[in-house]
């Protein structure tokens, strides 16, 4: 099954990029999704080859956002597709059915439309604000998250369901409890001046339900 931590990248810079992608390959994250909005498509390509070969070293998941010929061209795991992005159908079209294609929602009629859509996964969020996104969706909140979660469960769904958005350590036990499978996760890796331990402990409640006491203060959120 799929990691339940996955890491968004951030950098302003192809070199920041992958200096964030590697130490939290480092840090023992096993899913990274590439994000980099103010890439141009040379650019953008290069550095998706590359952060490809160092996911392959590690056997992480590489997901790249948005670029579904991108992905397809380069032989990545799959993509991601925000809302205005291509539809799912069209994607499974072009990279087949061998591909992971994740798709992102912001209400429960969006995961319904997902789960129609046959996502292999959804990332509903915002959980809370964020400066990670530009043109941020209406934040959700944990509230919101229990009421989608509940009418989703009613129909025994099994599209593993990741919250997104301003999500901390002291988030993960109460977000879990709402049902959803997994996190994503940008800000609070990238920012953080011990990724492995964050990323363990991330891990620790992901995996186990055990709630550690962390030995080190909080430096950013997604």
């Amino acid at each position: 099954m799929y990691s339940k931590l996955q890491y968004i990248s951030q950098g302003l810079t192809a070199k920041e990029q992958l200096e964030n992608i590697q130490s939290t390959l480092d840090a023992g994250c096993e899913w990274v999704q590439l994000r980099f909005k103010n890439a141009d498509e040379k650019e953008f390509s290069s550095i998706a080859e590359q952060v490809k070969n160092v996911c392959e070293k590690y056997n992480a998941t590489f997901i790249i956002n948005d670029n579904v010929e991108l992905a397809r061209k380069i032989n990545a795991d799959g993509v991601h597709l925000g809302l205005q992005d291509m539809p799912v159908l069209q994607a499974r079209a072009i990279l087949g059915d061998n591909k992971i294609i994740g798709g992102t929602a912001n209400t429960l009629a969006d995961v319904l439309i997902r789960i129609d859509e046959s996502c292999d996964y959804i990332g509903l969020g915002p959980f809370r604000f964020t400066l990670t996104k530009t043109n941020l969706s209406p934040v959700l909140g944990l509230d919101v998250y229990k009421n989608i979660m509940n009418e989703v469960l009613k129909n025994k769904n099994q599209i593993p369901i990741y919250a997104i958005g301003g999500i901390s350590i002291d988030d993960v036990a109460s977000i879990l409890n709402t049902g959803v499978y997994g996190i994503a996760v940008s800000g609070a890796i990238t920012k953080h001046s011990n990724k492995k331990e964050l990323v363990q402990t991330f891990n620790s409640l992901l995996y186990s339900g055990v709630i550690p006491i962390p030995p080190f203060a909080e430096e950013g959120s997604c």
